[in-house]
């Protein structure tokens, strides 16, 4: 009985914390990790149609808000900072393929950047006709 009594403190304690499910901060990570799991889907798919500046986005959105989440803002939100450092991991992870498969194709880091930032050399191609029509 006193176990029993002590457990459902511990949940109500959790229930009603400042990162608990009654708040946003408990919500916003539990949707948070479809963006992780997303990134984990699209490791199926071919690098050359993965974003690099939707990787890099993801990427430092992971890093930062794992610190602030975990180390700055007060109350301290570890389910936060784990959505962000996997989210950071995954991010990560796409963007050494994107540098991996540009490498191989024979590209100079600099045109690798250029890529990352630019998507291919036909799109910024195509992107520059457009705003000259």
């Amino acid at each position: 009985m006193a176990a029993s009594a002590q457990h459902a403190s511990k949940f109500n304690r959790f229930l009603n914390s400042e990162t608990g499910p009654k708040t946003v901060h408990f919500w916003a990570p539990v949707l948070k990790w479809a963006l992780v799991v997303a990134g984990i889907n699209d490791l199926q798919r071919p690098v050359e149609k993965i974003s690099g500046t939707q990787q890099i986005a993801l990427f430092c959105t992971g890093v930062i808000w794992t610190r602030w989440a975990g180390f700055v803002i007060k109350p301290r939100n570890m389910l936060l900072a784990s959505v962000n450092f996997f989210l950071g991991g995954v991010a990560g992870y796409q963007l050494v393929r994107i540098v991996n498969y540009r490498k191989a194709e024979g590209d100079s880091p600099a045109q690798v950047f250029r890529y990352i930032f630019n998507g291919s050399e036909e799109k910024a191609i195509q992107n520059q006709q457009a705003k000259t029509e």
